[in-house]
Parts: structure tokens; sequence; C-alpha cells
């Protein structure tokens, strides 16, 4: 028996565009060059401070756009190490009932003011998917898949829609890629995977690429449609898990989707 391909319309494989922490420069050029090419992208948020619900007002456009705004945490946990420090906020002295309650917190001021997502993506801050440390140290991959349809941390390769956990997801970190690079990830879908790339700011901060390398991406992405589906990480996931469903394939973790 033939099996179907996972990827709609005759697709090759699938890429998803996705930006973290909310810059600016995401509003000002990621979000208008991905509109004017008609495709869509993933932008992971932190709703945190006093003002939250300022900070989030210009991102409904973005979502009303067909953007999803996925859920990056409330205080964005990493590790000690970052600081060199003990005495700091750190994932280390988190426990899983802490993550969650920081996640689910973000969630409920997410949906108090961009309400468009039944099915959310979720992504690890500084791609970190534990919490403690040594014989103490968890994953909260199980807390994520509980109430989200992916999450995305950082790999080295682009994700078999049959064997990759949607809830860990790899990525490319895409800081300071060239034009051509990035396209050359992005091609790798062409083989029948699921290419995801993480962006910080453009042509801002310590983890920012340059706009026209991304705008390279973008171009090439449009002229490609009909052989590449770009779409947001939700998106892709609940494709994903259909298409397991479809055949016969689908993980105890996807029957929650």
């Amino acid at each position: 028996m033939t099996i179907p391909s996972a990827w709609p319309d005759g697709r090759l494989g699938a890429v998803s565009l996705t930006f973290d922490d909310g810059a600016a420069s995401q509003l000002r050029r990621a979000v208008p060059a991905l509109n004017e090419a008609g495709l869509q992208g993933t932008f992971y948020l932190n709703p945190r401070g006093e003002d939250w619900e300022a900070r989030l007002a210009p991102w409904i456009a973005v979502a009303d756009a067909g953007h999803e705004i996925g859920n990056h945490t409330l205080t964005h946990p990493c590790t000690r190490g970052f600081a060199d420090r003990l005495d700091v906020p750190c994932l280390e002295r988190m426990t899983l009932a802490d993550i969650e309650s920081d996640i689910l917190e973000a969630e409920r001021r997410l949906r108090a003011v961009i309400p468009h997502h039944d099915r959310r993506s979720f992504c690890y801050p500084c791609y970190f998917s534990y919490v403690g440390e040594g014989a103490e140290r968890q994953s909260y991959v199980p807390v994520v898949a509980r109430h989200f349809v992916a999450g995305r941390t950082k790999g080295e390769r682009a994700n078999h829609p049959l064997t990759s956990d949607l809830h860990d997801l790899s990525s490319w970190p895409a800081e300071r890629m060239s034009g051509a690079e990035l396209v050359g990830l992005a091609e790798r879908a062409a083989a029948g995977r699921w290419t995801v790339l993480t962006f910080h700011g453009i042509n801002e901060g310590h983890l920012s690429v340059a706009g026209g390398d991304l705008q390279e991406l973008i171009d090439h992405l449009r002229r490609h449609r009909e052989r590449i589906w770009t779409a947001p990480v939700a998106t892709v996931a609940q494709q994903i898990v259909g298409w397991r469903r479809e055949i016969g394939k689908l993980d105890p973790a996807d029957r929650r989707a």
C-alpha cells in the first residue's frame, strides 16, 4: 500500500520560520516581508512586565494576518550558567510545578489579548528543556506536551514527519547566517522533511540576522511555494498529527493534539 504524503497539495516538505522574544525589528522588518510574500511565521512572545497588555497589543494585527503567536514562557528562564552566579532565577532552581505555572500564566495573558489560536506551539527559552540539576534534573517536555501541539528547541537536522517528537522539535539558529545558508537549510525540506529556523533580531541585537539575508530566504520560499510549504509551527504540527492518524502511526503523545 502506498503511504500518502505528509505534506499538502503535493509539496515535497515544510519550512517554519520562527522568531523569538518579540523584538521590535520583527514587527518592522519580518512581519511586513512575510506579509508581502503571502507567507506566515511563528512569533514566540514573553508577556511579562506590568505593561504586558500594551506590549502585546501590536501583535494582534500580526495574528490577524495569519501568523502564529506562540508561547515562550512568562519569565524566559535559562540556565544560571549564562550569569555565572548561583543567586539568580534559573532553570536549575525550578521544579516542574514552577515551570508549568510560568508557562500557564504566559498562556493566560496571551489568550487575554490575542485569543486567535485554538492550538498553539511552545518555544523552550535558550533551547533548554529541563529543570533542576544533577540527579534531580527533569525534562519538562511532558509539561509542554500536555498543553501544546508542539514544542521547539534546537538541533542539527530537519524533522522527519514520522519519527520526530513534535514536542522536542529541532531547529537551526539562524543568527549571522547568509541568505545562501538559509536557503540551503530550507531546501533540506525538499527531501520530505520539516525545516525549522530560529530568528531573533533583524539588524539588531547579538543574535541578529541581516535584513537582506532574511529577505533572500523569504523570496526563495515565495518563488518555491508550490514545492515547499511554508507555515507556522502549530499548523505544520497539526498537519503531521492528522497524517499520522491517517496512516495509523499516531504516537500516544499526539493523541492529545
